[in-house]
């Protein structure tokens, strides 16, 4: 049932909370279920980067057990505290991880390709949220979220957060949008990794010196459609979902010549994929 999930993408990381309710009748959401999916996005090589590759895009979303479970981008949030029905809000907590993989490998960029390939980061931290049902019709949501994470395999041993609005309605029985909209803020660590460029490195590739510090570093929106293929959201099954994004790195996630010389500050996704609910 794509008209439930929420992706997220390498460039934005968004929330769209727990499935707004479908028209009225029973549904496979109305207890234990899950949503599993992949497809393919196209995305930029790396954070920053003007050339564009093909990537896998798996999916899982559900709640079992009373524990919600959300998709991000690379990764996934759980949420310990049971929707009630009825509430004019719920909220959620727990726990959220994240595997980037920023310049690990798919480097297109002859010149960004001389430097030594990073090693992916495993982000993990906590994860809250609010969100509105029946904002505008009976089925809808509008959902707030934060995630804040920290790097701990070793990579860049930072820091991130991100703060994402969703905004989630039936378009039919059969069809369902999410509308998403958020960012991401990094620490030193984080940004000194990724986008900072010392003596050495601007030897070899003949870029500028660059110190990169703490800040925002993207915005941007993401919408996605799902389609049931039955066109009966209720009764899950299969589904196609496609997607499409863009976000704007700002500050000095814009400035490096890793960005500003060998790529672009915008940034642009689109995907499409199959899933299945039960």
């Amino acid at each position: 049932m794509a008209g439930a999930l929420c992706l997220g993408t390498p460039a934005v990381a968004q929330d769209a909370g727990a499935p707004a309710g479908p028209p009225a009748g029973e549904s496979v959401f109305d207890g234990d279920y899950l949503t599993l999916g992949v497809g393919a996005a196209y995305v930029p090589s790396y954070d920053g980067s003007d050339d564009y590759v093909i990537s896998v895009l798996p999916m899982i979303q559900g709640s079992l057990g009373g524990v919600g479970i959300s998709p991000r981008a690379g990764g996934l949030a759980l949420d310990f505290i049971p929707d009630r029905p009825g509430a004019k809000a719920n909220f959620s907590f727990g726990p959220a991880a994240r595997l980037r993989m920023s310049r690990v490998n798919q480097i297109k960029d002859d010149v960004v390709e001389l430097l030594p390939h990073l090693d992916p980061a495993v982000e993990i931290g906590p994860s809250a949220g609010v969100s509105f049902p029946g904002v505008f019709n009976p089925y809808d949501s509008l959902s707030f979220a934060v995630d804040a994470r920290w790097d701990v395999a070793g990579a860049h041993n930072g820091m991130v957060v991100g703060p994402s609005l969703s905004y989630m309605t039936p378009l039919s029985t059969g069809v369902a949008a999410i509308l998403s909209v958020g960012g991401e803020w990094a620490d030193d660590d984080f940004m000194d990794y990724y986008y900072s460029i010392d003596a050495e490195a601007a030897a070899i590739t003949g870029l500028d010196q660059f110190q990169a510090g703490s800040g925002f570093r993207s915005v941007g929106a993401t919408l996605l459609l799902g389609w049931d293929l039955d066109n009966d959201i209720r009764n899950g099954g299969l589904a196609l979902f496609f997607l499409g994004g863009y976000s704007k790195l700002l500050g000095d996630a814009a400035d490096t010549p890793f960005t500003r010389d060998r790529g672009s500050a915008d940034q642009w996704m689109a995907g499409a994929g199959i899933a299945y609910t039960f």
